[in-house]
Order: structure tokens, then C-alpha cells, then sequence
């Protein structure tokens, strides 16, 4: 059986006072791909910026990942912790005054990548990952939306990361590019990479079954395929 990367029990999820989701349980396994479900503001975003840090856990039995105690995790760890995770926004946030491959190279010479020749070896195997092996040249701008998500993944891909968390990454697409961008994070999982997508598009859960939770009244529990 994979190892478990993420273990929440009993998980109360606050966005300063109020309560967003309460009693979390969840466990997520290498190469797995999950599904999260729900309405826009039913707590799917709130529960993947609890796994990167970005909103605090304050109450609860478990709350790790990887390594990491979320609940007692020092301010330190949280950079090594993010580089272990790559992270899918719905608006792509690529950096619009460069190219592809300067995107991609920025992200890399942040985190502390150094030899131009590991550098473009990387950014070239992420492309072709992504199938955008012949784009590295052109300026996001010249990119349709699609193509635009599939490079954004590429971004998350470059630290090999342990577990991608795609946030709506389908969200702006029209249905076509969007199937693309499910099919492509199904293949990253099914490579070994753990993967976690929100959608409030039920379309991608029965097009390409995986496993499914879903937010509603404050809860995250697990949803049969039959009831999506």
C-alpha cells in the first residue's frame, strides 16, 4: 500500500472567527487522485491553503503532512514544506512580461537551482511533460487559456513535488481545454504524483472517476460516484 502523505483527524478549518469546516477527516495516499467537490464557498479552497500554510490549523486530533505537524509547524519549515507541493491556480498567475521559458526559469532560480545546464534540462522536460515541448519562446499573452493552465502546471511540476493541489484549474476554460488540463493531472498521478483537484464541475468526476469528497454544511465527507 502507498505511503500516506496527508492525515487529518477531526480538523476544525477558521478563517479568523468563523468556521468554515469542522471534524475533517482525510488521508491521502502517494500517486493518489482525489477529487473535492462542492459549491463556490463550501470550503474546497480553505482546505488546500490549510496544506500549504497559507490559513492556520488550530484545533484538532492530526493535521500533517509529509513530515509536518500543521498544528505546531514553525515559520522556518514552511518554505521547505512548499517546495514539496505544487500549486494550480484557476488564473494561471504566469508572469505576464516574460516568456515561458522565464517563467519557468524564474521559478527555478528562486528556489536555488544555480547550473544554466540543470536548468534547461528541467524547464525542457517539464514542457514535454505538459506536451508544450515547442512554447517555451513565447510570451504567455500568445497563449490561449489552456495552454496558459498546461504551462502553470509545468510551473508546479519543476521541484518534483510530492503532491499537486489544483484549485479550480479548470475554472476559465472553455470544456475542451479543460478536459485537456483533467487528463494531463490524471496522467501526473498516475506517474506518482498525488493529486488534489477542486471542481464545482461534476462533468470531470464521472468523465474521469478517481476518488471524491465533498464540502457542504461545513463538512467534508466521502461521496459515491452514483450520488455526484
Amino acid at each position: 500500500m502507498e505511503a500516506v502523505l496527508i492525515s487529518f483527524r477531526n480538523v476544525e478549518l477558521c478563517r479568523g472567527e468563523n468556521i468554515i469546516l469542522r471534524d475533517v477527516n482525510f488521508e491521502q495516499r502517494k500517486s493518489e487522485f482525489v477529487y473535492i467537490i462542492g459549491r463556490v464557498g463550501s470550503g474546497k479552497s480553505t482546505f488546500l491553503k490549510t496544506l500549504y500554510c497559507d490559513i492556520p490549523i488550530s484545533k484538532g486530533d492530526t493535521a500533517s503532512i509529509f513530515d509536518y505537524d500543521l498544528m505546531k509547524i514553525k515559520k522556518k519549515q514552511i518554505p521547505l514544506l512548499r517546495r514539496k507541493v505544487g500549486i494550480v491556480f484557476q488564473d494561471f498567475q504566469l508572469l505576464t512580461d516574460r516568456s515561458v521559458y522565464k517563467n519557468l526559469e524564474f521559478v527555478l532560480q528562486s528556489t536555488g537551482w544555480n547550473d544554466k545546464h540543470a536548468v534547461e534540462e528541467r524547464i525542457q522536460e517539464v514542457l514535454v511533460q505538459v506536451g508544450m515541448a515547442t512554447k517555451g519562446y513565447k510570451m504567455p499573452y500568445e497563449l490561449s487559456g489552456g495552454e496558459q493552465q498546461q504551462i502553470a502546471i509545468a510551473r508546479a511540476l519543476l521541484n518534483s513535488p510530492e503532491i499537486i493541489l489544483a484549485d479550480e484549474p479548470t475554472g476559465n476554460l472553455d470544456l475542451e481545454s479543460g478536459r485537456r488540463i483533467v487528463q494531463l493531472l490524471h496522467d501526473i498521478s498516475n506517474n506518482g504524483t498525488a493529486v488534489i483537484m477542486t471542481t464545482h464541475n461534476y462533468q470531470w468526476v464521472h468523465e474521469f472517476p478517481a476518488k471524491v469528497k465533498k464540502c457542504e454544511e461545513r463538512k467534508l465527507f466521502d461521496c459515491e460516484m452514483d450520488t455526484v
